[in-house]
């Protein structure tokens, strides 16, 4: 498996990433999330990304981990649902750091993200200051903003986080042209989440009331199919080799969904100009679609 620097950070990634928002929830067991997790590593996969909203997923990673803990590069998000504390208020994201530390067994997470804090709450300044003070505390390495849009852009440059974590796929290419060239240059490391936009092409008719809905009506406007790989392998490879990204996040309760990832990852990037095509279908949409999904 491909391996990156982290931005300017000291840590390195996989180029893809396991997302643990699966593994939380009442479809995968523990043993089976304890699984998934054995095999992301055996495949050489290295980050692994996870938030206090994905129900046990912290919980899981933590039982998994000792032993484990020098393989793998953890990321968590917070700043909301923690007890007696106002969401993105300073408490909000201390406490959920305290609890992520507690939850995953370790004395440091290298990244903690501010999970889709507001652009107005960002501007405020509590929310990334209190994560500034864990790094100072040694809880955290690399302090993160994940979200979308003009929030994005205005933590892309704001000079205070050190990572970010943005859709990135064939119906999605917003912060891949706007946010994730300036990211590269101030030497941020960068999160492609979504890389398979919920698979949309797997449904004939439209994918009613899920993220993926969106996703399917894009790619049908666009009117482009793959031409040198499958659905999930120029999905993922046009998202893990978009310019700035250092790991491009794939979740899944499946391990042959993991093993197809890596294979697809592992044949490297898109030829150009496969890329290219992709990139002008979604041009002449790209101020229609600049709306969050």
């Amino acid at each position: 498996m491909l391996q990156r620097n982290f931005g300017n950070s000291s840590l390195t990634v996989s180029a893809l990433g396991f997302g643990a928002g699966h593994i939380g929830y009442d479809d995968v067991n523990e043993r089976e999330a304890h699984g998934l997790l054995d095999r992301a590593v055996d495949l050489g996969i290295t980050f692994i990304d996870t938030a206090r909203g994905y129900g046990l997923s912290e919980e899981r990673i933590g039982s998994w981990l000792p032993g484990r803990r020098d393989a793998v590069v953890l990321s968590t998000k917070v700043g909301y649902d923690v007890d007696g504390a106002e969401d993105w208020s300073a408490a909000a994201v201390t406490g959920g750091v305290d609890e992520a530390l507690r939850k995953l067994g370790t004395d440091v997470i290298d990244v903690v993200f501010l999970h889709s804090c507001p652009l107005t709450v960002l501007q405020r300044g509590e929310a990334a200051e209190a994560l500034l003070k864990c790094v100072d505390a040694g809880k955290v390495r690399v302090p993160g903003y994940s979200g979308e849009n003009d929030a994005l852009a205005w933590s892309g440059n704001a000079g205070t986080f050190g990572a970010l974590q943005s859709s990135v796929n064939l119906a999605d290419q917003r912060s891949r042209t706007d946010v994730l060239p300036a990211a590269a240059r101030q030497g941020l490391g960068v999160v492609a989440k979504r890389p398979l936009a919920n698979a949309p092409w797997r449904h004939d008719e439209r994918p009613v009331g899920v993220y993926g809905e969106t996703y399917w009506e894009r790619l049908r406007l666009m009117d482009v199919e793959p031409e040198s790989d499958d659905w999930q392998g120029t999905a993922l490879r046009f998202s893990a080799f978009s310019p700035g990204v250092s790991t491009a996040i794939v979740g899944t309760s499946k391990v042959r969904n993991l093993d197809a990832a890596a294979a697809a990852v592992g044949r490297g990037p898109l030829p150009e100009g496969e890329s290219r095509r992709w990139e002008d279908a979604f041009a002449p949409h790209a101020q229609d679609w600049a709306g969050e999904v």
